[in-house]
């Protein structure tokens, strides 16, 4: 048995367990699913080249994290990178973010974004979809010409029933003068969007820098233990190999969705329901490895376009040279889907590829190696029930002193930095816990004793 007990290696996970550790705690145990830790924070080697489970870019915007990074990892392994990222609409490329940069496009796709902007209706109140905050802020030129037809393709979701509250410093704003001058010219300023300057390692891929964390964990890390069943009641975990482990604290960094079905909780419809409420979408990675070392000097490229079926394709081998080997180049590339059949997702693929290859002049023999990534839980959809519903739930599973946090835990749409932030946090709320209420229990030890005692 250990006090507290962690469901899932990946950012979070180790973020706990490591500050678990500073703050001189170490009754604790943490299980990981698959064979290798990172969660969807991983690489893989295939063929030469380094994939990693699609687009990880490190961005640093809080001190604490800034300085755990320089502590643990050292900046000197991190390639310090200004974003080259590109809009590919109506057959032009332009700058991110559209909303400042319209140079190149037709001249009734800028009337259309310059005019929506001026005459948008402002909002009285918060815009209840992304849809009405899209009009509200931007305008109906911009929402037609990139923000509803991008959106709609990476949540494989109507825009008009995800809310507006994700977007936060992942939209940036801009001005009727930035606008105008991005219409008139290429304008690039390096200091607009969140990712406007990133980190990526050296060499190794994006796991790198995670492995490097998790090397200053003291406690084992436990792989290949997939949680089954959770019994609140006498605080088990019982894994698929057998394995029970009983519990004071359990941090859940699994899908909140995957923890609500392992939940043993006969009296109350309440996690079952939500069970089938929470939703998010699922995306498929593709990775080329291509024997051609001026594929492209961009970093990344959305693509809003129906034409189309992904929404960003990305290269590795501009992050890092040590991503693809010598005179080769790499891409991946995502597309989204919400409950598809295997069929029609093997279907996209195949036209993923095709459009791929096409697009970038990719012949076949040049195609040296190619890794496709299932991601099943990718971006959490922020409906209308998630926005009622999610903090009601996420309290209900405190009461019985389970945790729910980090990216998927906590059913949100969140960076590296917030995972590594959100398992300091709950480490340190832990840890200041009286010692009777966070790890002693009368009712819940009687509890274990008697099936203790029924199965001896």
């Amino acid at each position: 048995m250990a006090k507290v007990v962690i469901l899932g290696a990946g950012l979070t996970g180790i973020s706990a367990a490591y500050h678990l550790e500073k703050k001189g705690f170490t009754d604790y145990k943490i299980f990981e699913k698959e064979s290798v830790i990172g969660g969807l924070c991983r690489s893989v080697q295939q063929d030469g080249f380094t994939f990693d489970f699609t687009g990880h870019l490190l961005h640093t915007s809080d001190a604490y994290f800034r300085s755990l990074i320089e502590q643990l990892v050292g900046l000197e392994h991190f390639n310090t990178i200004n974003r080259q990222s590109f809009i590919y609409s109506q057959d032009t490329y332009t700058r991110y973010p559209y909303q400042i940069n319209l140079f190149g496009l037709p001249t009734q796709t800028i009337a259309d974004c310059i005019e929506g902007f001026i005459t948008r209706k402002q909002s009285a109140g918060t815009p209840s979809t992304f849809h009405e905050w899209v009009l509200t802020n931007f305008g109906p030129g911009f929402g037609k010409h990139f923000f509803f037809p991008y959106q709609k393709k990476i949540f494989a979701y109507d825009i008009r029933k995800i809310t507006a509250s994700w977007t936060g410093r992942f939209v940036p704003s801009t001005s009727l003068q930035q606008i105008i001058e991005g219409a008139l010219k290429d304008t690039f300023d390096p200091t607009i969007g969140y990712n406007s300057q990133f980190f990526y390692p050296k060499q190794g891929g994006i796991i790198f820098w995670v492995q490097k964390v998790a090397d200053h964990i003291q406690n084992s890390i436990y792989t290949n233990f997939c949680a089954q069943a959770i019994d609140l009641r006498t605080k088990a975990i019982t894994f698929t190999n057998g394995h029970v482990e009983y519990f004071d604290q359990l941090i859940s960094t699994i899908p909140l969705t995957h923890l609500l079905a392992r939940i043993q909780e006969k009296s109350s419809t309440t996690f079952k329901r939500a069970q089938s409420k929470l939703l998010c979408n699922s995306v498929v990675n593709f990775n080329l490895g291509i024997a051609n070392p001026q594929l492209s000097e961009k970093h990344w490229i959305y693509f809003p376009e129906t034409r189309y079926p992904f929404y960003r394709i990305g290269f590795p081998h501009n992050f890092s040279t040590t991503m693809a080997p010598a005179n080769c180049s790499s891409l991946y590339g995502e597309f989204a889907y919400v409950k598809q059949g295997k069929k029609t997702k093997n279907e996209m693929l195949k036209y993923a590829l095709q459009e791929t290859k096409t697009l970038l002049n990719i012949a076949e023999s040049e195609v040296i190696t190619e890794k496709i990534i299932d991601i099943p839980h990718a971006y959490v959809i922020y409906d209308q029930w998630r926005e009622k519903n999610l903090a009601k739930l996420l309290h209900k599973l405190e009461e019985s002193s389970v945790h729910s946090v980090g990216r998927y835990g906590a059913w949100k749409y969140s960076s590296m930095q917030e995972a590594v932030l959100d398992g300091k946090k709950i480490a340190d709320a832990l840890t200041i816990l009286p010692a009777t209420s966070a790890f002693y229990m009368p009712g819940v030890e009687r509890a274990r004793e008697k099936i203790q005692h029924t199965e001896a």
